[in-house]
């Protein structure tokens, strides 16, 4: 597994800020969700619950391009 630098605009950036955005992109959506059905009333911490959300979605994707990659 070998991630190298992403060249945006003359810009260098390592490769899971990208996949860190990416991530929290999707967690918008997850939010979305859990308020359009009101789930985080089942929820015993909603921070915590969200960041374990986004933490499971980061390492998803980072998975997700280590895979890709080979």
């Amino acid at each position: 597994m070998s991630f190298t630098e992403i060249n945006l605009c003359g810009v260098y950036f390592a490769p899971v800020a990208l996949m860190m955005l990416l991530a929290w992109l999707m967690l918008i959506f997850v939010r979305r969700a859990t308020d359009r059905y009101s789930l985080l009333r089942h929820v015993w911490h909603p921070a915590l619950f969200e960041f374990a959300v986004y933490i499971i979605l980061l390492s998803g994707t980072v998975l997700l391009f280590a895979r890709r990659g080979r």
